[in-house]
């Protein structure tokens, strides 16, 4: 058999290069002239160590080099596919009403309690009505929130078509199938999820639904026991090795449950490839936000993996900046994305309608959760930045030297790393992960806080020990592109007014009719 398989690899090895692979025609070429269905899996189950995608016609074809493109239209609903599988699970556990009666009172007092428990600092255990639970709540806001995230690499065409992944403390799924179905049908995903409660079932149902270019693991284990030298057995990959690693590696939404978030960080950052990322996600709450900075912050410069290793010092390549050399930020470094809501999946909606008319406590949607709010940090080892500026002139401000500019105006350049914090100033943002992130900052047109009308937008440039924010009093079209940068961007201020704000303790920037902004490419 061993024999009959290195043959069909050989015909493989010789036939990408030259036509579709085809297992019809490999069968001829193998001694004992093996059914065509053999020779298929085992090309299936060698195609991430041979580079081989599998075309709808049943045909083997070398995966292209060319790196994955962004997307181009917001995310607005988890696919029909995952919605129905999820429901069909929910079904399997809980029965045809699992949304009504006993059933649903059960899934709806775990959501409750997990909510409290999170909101509280407590952790969270996961058996299965937990999991359940919190597929329903979370799926598809975790789904969305990983998409988003990964345009950041895509845009700057590194998020590559044959991509190694490790997903450490993988849940239900929501950002390993917001990673599959981000990926275009020509790319190979060899996706290995490091997860070892309840969760991991829900995960394994839905990952049945992904394409037949999808290689999935589940190492049923924790994040902290799990050995990486042990996801392949054929000894042609070890995420140790200098010159090997994975591509990716996913952390989203666990380090904040972990003991020891920074260890477990740094042990995986061994693990990644030299050009790799790991990506890092976080609610958008307070708490779990900062402490995701934190870990960033912590991680940073450190060398991992030996000093001869091809693996560099851990850069953070975003959507955080450093544009002052080796100037480090010591604010408390709160900062979130926020993005359109989704369309409510069924299985939310079928949740709360079933809720029990004498239910004191049941808000209308109160098991809805559709918001798109989160904080990620990547750190890469190669030393790329999302933003390569560097500010080495006397040109422009530089945030640790804020005290000295107070009350002039000034010219700075700052990525912007909030949309409207402000209710009633444009953009807004609302709820974390369960509902309640509040306002970061709120100023009038003298920097003192009060108006919460104006628009107002957490700023940096990676030097500050203070938080800094942009407060827009006067739109006009020569500082609109603050307006229309997107979360990272970044953008130069002219004649920027410096104050401070002593409500908030921060430094506003007063961006009005003199002020010009423009975005940075």
């Amino acid at each position: 058999m061993n024999d009959q398989r290195e043959a069909i690899r050989s015909n493989a090895k010789y036939l990408r290069n030259v036509r579709p692979i085809d297992p019809d025609e490999i069968c001829t070429y193998v001694p004992d002239d093996p059914h065509p269905a053999v020779v298929r899996q085992h090309l299936r189950e060698d195609a991430v160590d041979l580079g081989l995608l599998e075309r709808d016609d049943g045909t083997f074809v070398p995966v292209t080099e060319e790196p994955v493109s962004p997307r181009t239209e917001p995310v607005r609903s988890i696919p029909s596919a995952y919605e129905q599988r999820l429901e069909d699970l929910l079904v399997e556990r809980y029965g045809v009403n699992w949304h009504e009666d006993a059933t649903g009172d059960l899934l709806r007092s775990t959501i409750r309690r997990f909510k409290s428990n999170y909101l509280a600092g407590r952790p969270v255990e996961y058996d299965e009505d937990v999991a359940a639970g919190y597929a329903i709540y979370h799926l598809p806001g975790y789904y969305a929130a990983a998409q988003y995230a990964l345009d950041d690499l895509a845009e700057r065409g590194r998020l590559g078509r044959r991509l190694r992944v490790l997903d450490i403390g993988a849940g239900v799924g929501g950002p390993a199938i917001g990673l599959c179905e981000y990926l275009p049908d020509d790319a190979l995903l060899e996706y290995h999820a490091v997860e070892p409660s309840s969760a991991a079932d829900i995960l394994d149902g839905l990952l049945d639904e992904t394409g037949r270019n999808v290689h999935s693991t589940i190492h049923r284990t924790t994040a902290e026991a799990f050995d990486p030298t042990a996801v392949d057995e054929t000894g042609t990959f070890d995420p140790t090795l200098p010159d090997d690693g994975f591509d990716l590696v996913l952390a989203c939404n666990v380090l904040s449950e972990l003991e020891d978030p920074v260890s477990v960080a740094r042990s995986a950052l061994e693990s990644l490839a030299p050009d790799g990322t790991m990506l890092a996600m976080a609610p958008a709450d307070k708490n779990t936000s900062i402490q995701l900075r934190e870990v960033e912050r912590e991680l940073e410069d450190e060398r991992v993996g030996g000093q001869d290793d091809r693996r560099g010092p851990v850069t953070v390549y975003g959507p955080t900046v450093r544009l002052w050399g080796t100037d480090r930020p010591s604010d408390r470094g709160w900062t979130f994305d926020a993005r359109p809501d989704l369309e409510v999946p069924s299985f939310q909606r079928r949740l709360d309608d079933a809720t029990p008319e004498s239910d004191a406590d049941h808000a209308p949607d109160e098991f809805v959760n559709v918001d798109v709010q989160f904080s990620y940090a990547m750190l890469r080892l190669d030393g790329a930045r999302r933003v390569d500026v560097t500010l080495e002139t006397a040109d422009w401000a530089k945030m640790a030297e804020m005290d000295r500019h107070v009350p002039n105006r000034i010219d700075l350049v700052a990525a912007k790393l909030s949309r409207s914090l402000s209710a009633g100033g444009g953009e807004t943002t609302g709820s974390g992960r369960d509902g309640g992130a509040e306002s970061q900052s709120g100023s009038d047109s003298s920097g003192n806080s009060g108006s919460r009308a104006n628009p107002v937008f957490k700023i940096s440039d990676g030097s500050e020990s203070i938080d800094h924010y942009a407060v827009l009093t006067k739109e006009t079209s020569l500082n609109r592109p603050l307006l229309e940068a997107e979360y990272g961007d970044l953008c130069s201020f002219e004649r920027a007014l410096a104050l401070w704000n002593d409500d908030e303790g921060a430094y506003n920037l007063v961006v009005d009719g003199e002020t010009i902004v423009d975005r940075i490419a």
